[in-house]
């Protein structure tokens, strides 16, 4: 990923950790939390802007997977208003009944919501002493909030609870089972086009993830 698509994912935080670690883990951590804004609501102006800014100042000759599809998430960017983006979210993220594209790993994993998985992640999530902020309405199995969880474990500031071991762990066990059948939903419904890029970097970044903690 450019450094400039890192700066954008820094920018664009749902939440506060600290700046403890290498350069590298903290961009990774700022992915995670760029990931989990975009599930988290729909991008507003100033976040497309951002993204849709470093469409000239990219290395057009940077062939990884991950440059790639950043590239096209700038595309979609550019060229489509906050305002659509709003559209496809509520469309295919929001419903009183079963959404389009179920955003819960619950799901995924144990075929309903609010099942095992749910609980396990709740047991795990208290062993690491953190909760729910009272404002956030998605369950802890959302993949917004797994996804914040595992940047405060790269970048949290305590070192006991923000480790490499912990992230292995909580990554294999809650979000590397089922990130691809996401991604699959998302990608399988051809009305989704903003999202598609969305869909891919989520992939291509969690694939990373996955092939390095292998090699611990």
């Amino acid at each position: 990923m450019s450094e400039i698509a890192k700066e954008v994912a820094k920018e664009n935080l749902s939440a506060e950790v600290g700046d403890v670690g290498l350069p590298e883990d903290l961009a990774r951590a700022d992915l995670y939390g760029l990931i989990a804004r975009f599930f988290q609501m729909p991008p507003d102006e100033e976040l497309l802007d951002q993204i849709a800014a470093t469409a000239d100042q990219q290395d057009a000759a940077d062939e990884a997977p991950l440059a790639k599809v950043w590239m096209d998430v700038v595309e979609v960017a550019k060229n489509n208003p906050a305002k659509a983006w709003h559209d496809e979210f509520d469309l295919n993220f929001i419903s009183v009944g079963k959404p389009n594209v179920v955003l819960n790993g619950s799901f995924y994993m144990a075929g309903h919501l609010n099942e095992k998985p749910l609980v396990n992640i709740r047991k795990v999530l208290e062993g690491f002493g953190l909760e729910a902020a009272e404002e956030v309405t998605e369950t802890e199995d959302h993949i917004s909030a797994l996804c914040e969880v595992m940047r405060y474990l790269i970048a949290g500031d305590d070192v006991e609870i923000s480790n490499l071991t912990n992230q292995r762990v909580f990554f294999n066990e809650h979000i590397r089972p089922w990130y691809d059948e996401f991604c699959d939903a998302i990608e399988g419904i051809p009305e989704m086009h903003l999202y598609h890029p969305v869909a891919a970097l989520t992939r291509e970044f969690l694939a990373i993830e996955g092939q390095g903690f292998d090699m611990i």
